[in-house]
């Protein structure tokens, strides 16, 4: 709403301007009533005007008839005009002089157009320098936010699941405390901490929490804010906010996006950026030429240490790297507790059950899932968010929105749950796979299917055997659809691209070749732009090249082959399965395991009944086996 009264204050503002212009320029244009000089004098003379009023070159006359006519009088002026006029019987008045007021009149409206153009630009020049703070030309002072100790509540109680990376942070908060404890004894705090970790992972929340624990100043600016069109002003933008934070230490510098301003200097094609390079060139000063002693710490979060310059990492700037992972399984029924204070609960919501269900998740997906199930409770009118809901919110985070409006001919839709069933089936009839939680023919997301398998905990290598069963199952799509349907469509496409790339990493990086042996073949492809070669070496010939591309072959010709004979030996399960998801279009766990055991598949749980503590709730190890979009 805001931005809607800005946007409408702004093209009034606009609009003003245009009609001064317009109404400047045209002045005599418009003006009524008008008469040439020369007619009337021919009618002063003939005695047809009673009145005339002179203010400069503007006669204003009144005639007999009444009407009020305004007259432009030469530039040279008449010096017999007004002799002439008063022969005629004409009453002739004069305006009072006032050549100051007219002289400053006249400056007035003459020079208000560019007065008020030149106040649009300049408020333009503040929006577009970030609100203006200090002066539209203040472009060398920081942006740096202050969040005063007062105004920040976080403390370590609010961030949870990465207890390792409190601990490493803990003796910031001790020393910002008291700071005498570590100095007599000749030790110094790190003046710099990077915190590296996926997004979401908390990094900003910690760093925020230290400043709470601490009661110290928070000064927090992104990457990207001291980069500016102008060569130097990130620089400026360094010193001052430098400067700034030791008026105020003790206190805490948060830079979060680092690597925007931080990457490696020279990197890429055509040489480097001239303002981003003397930025961290400041940046480097600052962090080595401020002593220990002044209480002021700088904390930098990025997800992309690689990248950053070697200068900036070194001791004595940033002397330590704190690594926020992933949360564990204990980690993540951490947060899920601390999310869920803010919404009402219903009894049945167990969150070590969603927890068993999420890995892989961060500390942000897990607040996005609690949020996305209590938009689902009050849809539904509920008081109270309960397990349903957040097992409806778990799928659509995973499998994507439901397409319930997308209507698919009916052949379509067979052949997808010919094509999900003979996913499942495959998954289920080998061991090493991961357990299969739900298939479903609706269509979610940009798939028209979608087969789940969960892994029964967190995992965090693959051995050679249970990535080979993986591949193994993403055929089963397509070998089902040939079977069945007697036919091939464009919805493998995506099983085949991710087959593919786990049978190469096995030969070229991860050495699971026997015929090939525990070497890596092929270089580790860089971003030119980042610093990388710009050229690729090869340092593998064409015959070991031929070899590479024929044992890919084997490994997936090998495992074609087993998911086909799984297929073709249980045709009657494949049939019972296809059946039921045509008729209810969704399966979970339970109905799966009762088809695969030749039973009639229990009916599908009523809405409202709370789920069964599901043996293998836990997040997809990749991506669903969906069949993709034709291209």
């Amino acid at each position: 709403m805001n931005n809607l009264f800005k946007n409408l204050a702004i093209w009034m503002v606009i609009g003003v301007v245009l009609m001064t212009v317009f109404n400047q320029f045209n002045t005599r244009q418009v003006a009524p009533n008008t008469m040439e000089y020369s007619q009337f004098m021919d009618e002063a003379r003939a005695g047809r005007v009673t009145k005339a009023a002179i203010d400069g070159r503007v006669v204003k006359a009144t005639m007999q008839d009444g009407r009020q006519v305004t007259v432009y009088t030469p530039g040279v002026q008449d010096i017999w005009m007004v002799s002439d006029l008063m022969r005629g019987g004409v009453a002739v008045t004069a305006a009072k002089p006032d050549d100051d007021q007219s002289f400053l009149m006249s400056i007035f409206v003459s020079w208000f157009p560019m007065l008020l153009l030149i106040g649009v630009w300049i408020f333009f020049m503040r929006q577009m320098q970030g609100g203006g703070r200090g002066g539209a030309f203040s472009f060398g002072k920081s942006k740096a936010r202050m969040l005063d100790e007062s105004a920040n509540s976080l403390t370590f109680a609010d961030v949870a699941g990465c207890d390792e990376a409190k601990e490493e942070v803990a003796e910031l908060v001790d020393f910002l405390r008291d700071p005498s404890r570590f100095q007599k004894l000749g030790g110094h705090i790190p003046k710099g901490v990077l915190m590296v970790g996926s997004p979401g992972t908390g990094k900003t929340l910690l760093a925020k929490a230290i400043a709470g624990e601490a009661k110290v100043p928070f000064f927090s600016i992104s990457g990207s804010d001291f980069v500016e069109m102008f060569v130097g002003v990130g620089a400026a933008r360094v010193r001052d906010m430098f400067e700034q934070a030791k008026k105020h230490a003790p206190c805490i510098i948060f830079i979060d996006e680092i690597d925007a301003v931080g990457r490696q200097r020279g990197a890429g094609m055509g040489g480097g950026n001239d303002e981003r390079e003397q930025t961290l060139n400041q940046l480097l000063v600052e962090m080595d030429g401020f002593e220990g002693q002044t209480g002021v710490i700088v904390i930098a979060a990025t997800n992309r240490p690689d990248v950053l310059d070697p200068a900036l990492l070194r001791p004595g700037r940033f002397d330590r790297q704190v690594v926020v992972p992933l949360p564990d399984i204990r980690g993540r029924e951490q947060i899920l507790k601390v999310h869920m204070r803010k919404v009402p609960i219903a009894p049945d919501v167990e969150p070590v059950v969603l927890a068993r269900g999420t890995p892989g998740f961060s500390g942000a997906d897990l607040a996005n899932l609690v949020n996305e199930a209590a938009l689902f409770a009050a849809r539904g009118a509920k008081r109270l968010v309960d397990m349903e809901d957040f097992e409806r919110a778990k799928d659509k985070i995973m499998m994507g929105a439901e397409r319930r409006s997308m209507v698919m001919p009916e052949e379509e839709r067979k052949n997808t749950a010919y094509h999900e069933s003979g996913h499942v089936l495959v998954a289920k009839m080998l061991d090493k796979t991961d357990p299969v939680h739900k298939v479903t023919i609706i269509p979610r997301g940009r798939a028209l299917g979608v087969t789940m398998q969960l892994p029964e905990s967190d995992r965090y290598s693959q051995d050679r055997e249970r990535i080979l069963q993986t591949i193994a199952v993403l055929f089963g799509g397509r070998i089902c659809e040939e079977i069945f349907m007697n036919q091939m469509t464009t919805g493998a496409s995506n099983d085949f691209a991710r087959a593919t790339d786990l049978a190469r990493r096995m030969v070229t990086q991860w050495g699971m070749s026997d015929n090939l042996g525990p070497m890596v073949y092929g270089e580790e492809e860089g971003e030119i732009f980042l610093g990388r070669q710009v050229t690729t070496h090869r340092n593998v010939s064409e015959a070991t090249m031929q070899k590479v591309d024929v044992e890919i072959r084997r490994i997936i010709d090998q495992q074609y082959t087993l998911a086909r004979r799984l297929i073709e030996e249980n045709k009657d399960k494949i049939e019972a399965m296809t059946q039921a998801l045509l008729e209810w279009e969704t399966l979970d766990a339970e109905q799966i395991n009762d088809i695969m055991e030749g039973k009639p598949p229990r009916p599908p749980k009523q809405a409202g009944e709370p789920p069964k503590r599901p043996r293998d709730d836990a997040p997809p190890s990749a991506e669903p086996n969906a069949p993709a979009p034709a291209a």
